[in-house]
């Protein structure tokens, strides 16, 4: 216990337990939310799926958290170290060398997409994007801003230089310090665009498609989707939150706080939709837009609002600092693994991961330019990460995480470690019904369903 209390201190710990929350609870409120959500929805149906998709958030994503919190905290190690603990000299630690991988490719074209969103606040704030007339012409500028190969490749290099600046104040003096201020601007920023979306004409338009249920376009594609919503937007099978476990105090009660994240995670996904949905009807727009919506439609929209140019500037902030809270915890995955494994300090292990994880982005910053020509299987450089990221390492790692700890390190084990500093764990039986048998059989069908 010495050991492992010098141990904890010397990697660093969250210092309140709201900290970890917010921090936590930054790691999966991302671009996936703010981005993906609201086109998904549009394209599925609105509130049919929205029902669904919380409804797999809870059998899918809680169970899947709980089970990387408790890994991290018992161990307090990185991933790779954490399932060498746990299981030595086994193939499981293959589990960790994937969150680890993940983190790495995700970040390196993450960082790219939160250069765009720094770009767009820099572009609203100059009156740059004032004057479209049309979803076709910001469309057009936003093509014309990410083939521009300098200007691309400095915004990536500025977000990633801002992670950088967090990540190496460590655990309390910069992750934890700087989501207790990000977290609280987003959600204040989010509830005054939201109330700002609901009082333009038409507005309750969007809200009715958003919210009430059609089940009739509801079908096992769907559900599908929904599962992978819910399991993607939670930062799940990438190692965070195993990482950002690992620096849990041992007192802390991990099932309230895995229901915290949660519930944070999905009202800002729910939250987004409110602003996005009537803004969109309000100005006669497509909800079903897809993927463009937020660089090729809203900026149109905004145009049209009374104050536009405000809500812009204040809109793309909120992308940008989703993307922030995200792309550090993203790093410290990799710091992590070479500050436990390989006994760097935090200093030389920020900057030379920092540093390879920027060149290898750079071709994904240049595939939609210079290198946009350069395609094998019809996908850019970009794509292709994305690909091996989000349908390969991400659905593997949950499904395999969710299986070691049902079956080979067993919910006995994960429920003692639960149980050792709070009260009994009363939903356990349930808990550990869900990471046996439903959580993997969900994430192994949206593992199969990327190749349907």
């Amino acid at each position: 216990m010495v050991i492992r209390n010098n141990h904890k201190k010397s990697r660093g710990l969250w210092n309140t337990r709201l900290g970890f929350i917010l921090a936590a609870s930054g790691s999966a409120v991302g671009l996936g939310n703010i981005w993906k959500f609201p086109y998904i929805v549009g394209q599925n149906g609105g509130g049919a799926f929205v029902l669904i998709y919380i409804l797999c958030t809870i059998a899918v994503g809680l169970p899947i958290m709980l089970a990387e919190f408790t890994i991290g905290r018992k161990t307090c190690l990185n991933p790779v170290g954490a399932f060498q603990s746990l299981k030595p000299k086994s193939h499981w630690v293959k589990i960790g060398y994937m969150g680890v991988l993940a983190g790495f490719f995700i970040l390196s074209f993450y960082a790219v997409v939160g250069g765009w969103t720094l770009a767009y606040v820099v572009k609203a704030f100059t009156h740059t994007m004032s004057n479209f007339s049309s979803p076709k012409e910001a469309g057009q500028f936003f093509g014309s801003f990410i083939g521009n190969t300098w200007e691309v490749l400095f915004y990536h290099a500025l977000f990633m230089a801002i992670c950088v600046g967090i990540v190496l104040r460590g655990i309390h003096g910069g992750i934890e310090k700087a989501c207790k201020v990000l977290m609280p601007t987003l959600v204040i920023i989010l509830i005054f665009l939201m109330f700002r979306a609901l009082t333009l004409p038409g507005a309750m338009e969007g809200i009715e498609f958003y919210l009430k249920p059609d089940f009739s376009k509801i079908g096992p594609q769907t559900i599908l989707i929904a599962l992978g919503q819910a399991f993607f937007s939670l930062s799940l099978g990438m190692g965070c939150m195993l990482t950002y476990g690992s620096y849990l105090p041992e007192q802390e009660n991990l099932t309230s706080a895995t229901v915290y994240v949660v519930i944070f995670d999905t009202v800002i996904a729910l939250l987004v939709g409110m602003v996005i949905f009537p803004a969109v009807f309000a100005m006669g727009l497509e909800p079903t837009e897809g993927p463009s919506l937020v660089f090729s439609v809203l900026p149109a929209v905004f145009v049209g609002m009374p104050f536009g140019n405000l809500v812009s500037i204040i809109f793309f902030t909120l992308l940008a600092i989703a993307a922030i809270t995200s792309g550090i915890s993203l790093l410290e995955v990799v710091v992590a693994y070479f500050i436990d494994q390989r006994k760097w300090d935090r200093k030389k292990a920020v900057l030379v991961t920092s540093v390879t994880i920027f060149a290898f982005g750079v071709p994904s910053g240049l595939s939609f330019g210079v290198l946009s020509e350069a395609k094998l299987f019809d996908m850019n450089f970009f794509d292709h990460v994305d690909n091996i990221a989000s349908n390969y390492l991400l659905p593997l790692g949950g499904m395999l995480t969710a299986i070691f700890v049902g079956w080979v390190w067993g919910t006995k084990s994960a429920e003692e470690e639960i149980e050792k500093y709070e009260t009994k764990f009363h939903w356990g039986h349930v808990w550990g019904f869900l990471i046996r048998y439903i959580s993997p059989v969900a994430v192994f069908l949206v593992f199969c369903a990327k190749f349907v």
